[in-house]
């Protein structure tokens, strides 16, 4: 893959401190991309991506906002407008997972997952594209093998992840006219910080994971980066509608 694939593109990722968005930032700015790192909470794994972007050559700062406020989102795109003038590429990373058998299922564990999984990512959609050129653009939405795979005690987040992939077939369709493509990568097991604090990692389940999946490992951030280059670039111009399933062949 050409390694200026993105040459002159302005793209903004959300929740990319760490894990799967800090790894999409990094390569979309190795891509020749300039990178928005928006973050919540970590600025010192924001300014650490910024840093590792500036000193490949690249472009990019940090920006802090709650993606799930959207007054926040839209001081964000603000920042990006200042600086860049226009949005080419977004990515919705941004994204919480808690789990609860039905019985501890409360008002505030279903808004605290469908206020930011899902209404935060159409009101970030909804902000970029009105940055986004005649051109058009690429919207790329961070989901989940658990929107089609929901696992025990993750009835909501599971189906806010299948909340993604409709809002991704139907902006499709929506933003098409407007050459903006919009597609999914949906992960399945991932190693990342999130992963190690949810306690799933090197633990009975992990090993469930990689004994159900073909390629007999789970997922590295940068398995889902590299994918999230080729949705973002002209390689993938006659992609749009699609989720991608990124998890090693795991059908269960």
């Amino acid at each position: 893959m050409n390694p200026f694939i993105l040459q002159g593109k302005v793209a903004v990722v959300t929740g990319a401190s760490k894990g799967i968005g800090a790894s999409i930032a990094r390569h979309l700015g190795a891509a020749g991309a300039a990178v928005v790192v928006n973050y919540a909470t970590s600025k010192v794994g924001a300014d650490a991506v910024v840093a590792e972007i500036t000193a490949g050559g690249g472009e990019a700062m940090a920006v802090q906002a709650n993606v799930a406020d959207g007054a926040e989102i839209t001081r964000l795109f603000a920042a990006a407008k200042a600086a860049y003038g226009r949005v080419d590429i977004l990515v919705n990373n941004a994204g919480v997972y808690e789990f609860a058998p039905l019985e501890a299922i409360t008002a505030t564990h279903f808004h605290k997952q469908f206020e930011l999984n899902v209404l935060g990512l159409l009101l970030t959609t909804q902000e970029a594209v009105r940055m986004m050129r005649p051109e058009g653009g690429s919207i790329i939405n961070i989901s989940s093998i658990a929107g089609t795979m929901p696992m025990a005690n993750g009835s909501v987040y599971s189906a806010t992840k299948a909340a993604v992939d409709a809002i991704t077939v139907s902006l499709s369709l929506e933003l098409g006219p407007r050459k903006i493509r919009v597609n999914s990568l949906n992960p399945g097991m991932v190693e990342t910080e999130g992963l190690q604090a949810a306690g799933f990692a090197n633990g009975d389940f992990q090993r469930m994971v990689e004994g159900q999946t073909p390629l007999g490992r789970i997922a590295q951030p940068e398995d889902i980066a590299r994918a999230a280059v080729f949705f973002a670039s002209a390689e993938a111009g006659w992609v749009t509608g699609q989720s991608l399933v990124l998890a090693g062949g795991q059908r269960q």
